[in-house]
């Protein structure tokens, strides 16, 4: 008599696994090399692509053509020419996290969405050496925008859905240290081509966006996690046995999943519509971008507003751009040891208490008090940029995967909105305090306070669909009751 036939990839040993997050760390590890190499592959270079070539009209020494505006003779031309350019980039940034973003939850993967961004990117900035006037410079600028809006998200995504729950806040901190070195390079670029064209710095910049492209297109992995949700079961465990250390059978939890379909619907937006039609996911939306747009505040307006503090205003960028350093370091070495919403509320709480303690100062008749204002504004500074590492970590941990990358792009354009109304309110502080420091510390610390209704996830599995998201969610204010009844 045949032997009888042996469930697909499953391991006689042990028990079937019980999520992915239990799959992944019983056959792969926690977090091996592979899952290393993967998410060094996937440390995002954004800030390459926020060069702007220096403006100054009166840089008469230098040749005309290391400025677009002295180029172009737009020494002359209004404010809304010479920002034009600027203004198109972030525009595209916004329209793109709107367009873009929900390709990576329905159609196109994490992986594929990852590298069509990075392709408009290297294009368009590639393109942009040939711009012939201020107009086609704006144009491709904007271009750029729209493929810059989904990069960090894809990476962030897609180099935590492949490692276990113990380390994937450490590897989500990791992604901001690419950014970081990205914003860190722009600097020595520059200084090394001072007096040349402003069009070899595009290049220059266009050159690591393209290599960036071809490591992600033959060296990243899809997430087994979306190929699950999406019906590709074969795929997913292709990709699970690839990555693991050894020759391992292992069984992907399909008796849990049998109501995923396996045709998924093919629109394009079906991903932000289920995130408005659950009433609990609108609502752990609105609070992340609520949370997100206060921040943003922060994290865009303080450094525009060092020159309101009675402080030298070098020395003061000088040190605002070294924040980002002990920010990442703290969040990467205590993300798996705070309690995620205690962490949040306590770093924007912080950055608002600090930023209306500056305003209170300026209001004050003491002498002398430049260097506590800067103390401020650097702390402040500094919980933005905590608070903005720690919500991003706590967004991937509140949505399931099939809305996960759309979830996590509507928080980051909050935050974008927030830079968009920062130089506004920077402008009308300059007059009274009230209206800058004033106003962001009461947004951060107030807008932060919504996190209290959200739950903790500390510590807990990833989710895949929307109807175990509500299972967990069901079955922990089971549980709260249960405990306040005892």
């Amino acid at each position: 008599m045949a032997e009888p036939t042996r469930p697909l990839l499953t391991d006689s040993n042990s028990l079937p696994p019980r999520s992915l997050d239990e799959t992944i760390e019983r056959y792969i590890g926690s977090f091996g090399w592979a899952q290393f190499l993967q998410a060094t592959l996937l440390l995002p270079r954004l800030r390459l692509q926020h060069l702007h070539p220096p403006q100054n009209p009166w840089s008469w020494n230098l040749s005309p053509h290391v400025s677009v505006i002295s180029e172009w003779s737009l020494q002359c031309a209004g404010s809304f020419v010479k920002g034009l350019p600027e203004s198109s980039f972030f525009v595209g940034c916004l329209i793109g996290g709107l367009v873009l973003s929900t390709l990576a939850d329905s159609s196109m993967g994490r992986k594929n969405m990852l590298f069509l961004s990075c392709l408009i990117m290297s294009i368009s900035t590639m393109l942009t050496v040939f711009s012939p006037n201020i107009w086609v410079y704006a144009f491709l600028r904007f271009v750029n925008g729209v493929g810059r809006a989904t990069v960090g998200t894809c990476a962030l995504v897609l180099s935590t859905e492949l490692v276990g729950k113990k380390w994937r806040g450490r590897v989500g901190i990791m992604s901001f240290f690419g950014f970081m070195l990205g914003f860190l390079s722009l600097p020595a670029m520059a200084y090394i081509n001072r007096g040349n064209s402003w069009r070899i710095l595009y290049i220059w910049t266009s050159v690591p966006t393209m290599v960036y492209c071809v490591m992600v297109r033959f060296f990243v992995c899809e997430s087994p996690r979306w190929l699950f949700v999406r019906g590709r079961r074969e795929e997913a465990i292709s990709i699970l046995k690839r990555v693991a250390s050894s020759d391992v059978t292992m069984i992907l939890p399909f008796e849990e999943q049998e109501n995923i379909d396996e045709k998924p619907s093919v629109n394009i937006y079906a991903a932000m519509k289920v995130l408005v039609e659950k009433r609990w996911a609108l609502k752990r939306l609105s609070t992340v971008m609520a949370v997100a747009f206060g921040i943003g505040l922060v994290y865009y307006g303080m450094p525009l507003a060092l020159s309101n503090l009675d402080f030298n205003v070098y020395m003061s960028a000088a040190f605002n751009a070294l924040m980002d350093l002990p920010a990442n370091l703290i969040t990467l070495f205590l993300v798996d040891k705070l309690s995620r919403k205690n962490a949040l509320i306590g770093f924007t709480a912080l950055g608002g208490i600090s930023s209306v303690l500056i305003f209170a100062l300026q209001n004050m008749r003491i002498k002398n008090h430049g260097a506590l204002q800067l103390v401020l504004e650097l702390m402040s500074y500094f919980c933005a940029c905590s608070a903005f590492n720690m919500e991003m970590i706590y967004t991937i941990e509140l949505f399931p995967t099939c809305v996960r990358n759309s979830a996590i792009a509507m928080a980051r354009q909050a935050l974008v909105l927030g830079g968009v109304f920062s130089p506004i309110m920077v402008a009308a502080g300059r007059k009274n305090g009230v209206w800058s420091f004033g106003l962001f510390g009461l947004a951060i610390g107030l807008l932060g306070l919504f996190t209290v209704g959200l739950p903790e996830t500390r510590g807990s599995d990833l989710c895949d669909t929307m109807d175990e998201e509500e299972c967990r969610d069901r079955r922990s204010n089971n549980d709260m009751a249960s405990s306040v009844i005892a």
